[in-house]
């Protein structure tokens, strides 16, 4: 059967930008000099940025190996979310990334979550994020910088998510937050 896009009102402001949560996540090379890197590639792409504490947090599924350190970015951009999910699979590969195993580690791995109130499945871009709510991952950094964000199409928002304990996955917050925030 094909996939169908749906789109549903989208939550934007008057200078006609959206709001965007992206989750990054790193466990191979450098990872803190990658999502820094990646957080100052998505920086011009956003009229405002928050950035989350950074997580470590243990692989939920795939072969052995290190742990990831995790962050989200949430902003509002005038972008198309096609033009955001380019954009993340474009610093994906300057980072080195390449298609490997499914749920291997990564150099970089960047996933669009939430898009405004946009649902939409198609075989390029599923929002919001099918396994936003299952996924500690996301939740934990996401919860810090956006706990009212509401993820469509239900309205529950970030902090619910969390609360209800369905999410999967064990996280620590290391505190850290990067450079290119600071500036």
């Amino acid at each position: 059967m094909p996939r169908k896009t749906l789109r549903s009102r989208t939550t934007a402001r008057s200078s006609g930008t959206t709001i965007a949560a992206l989750s990054l996540g790193a466990n191979l090379g450098d990872p803190k000099a990658q999502l820094e890197a990646a957080i100052a590639g998505l920086r011009p792409a956003f009229d405002s940025l928050r950035t989350a504490p950074l997580f470590r947090t243990e692989p939920l599924s795939g072969p052995e190996q290190p742990d990831y350190l995790n962050t989200a970015v949430v902003g509002a951009t005038a972008l198309s979310a096609e033009e955001l999910l380019g954009l993340a699979k474009a610093l994906e590969l300057a980072a080195g990334r390449r298609r490997g195993e499914r749920f291997g580690p990564r150099v970089l791995d960047i996933d669009l979550l939430v898009y405004g109130d946009l649902v939409c499945d198609s075989s390029e871009l599923t929002l919001p994020h099918p396994r936003l709510a299952e996924r500690l991952f996301y939740l934990a950094p996401l919860e810090r910088i956006a706990p009212d964000l509401r993820v469509p199409p239900t309205g529950v928002t970030v902090a619910e998510l969390r609360l209800a304990g369905t999410a999967r996955g064990a996280v620590e917050e290391l505190g850290w937050t990067p450079a290119e925030v600071a500036r």
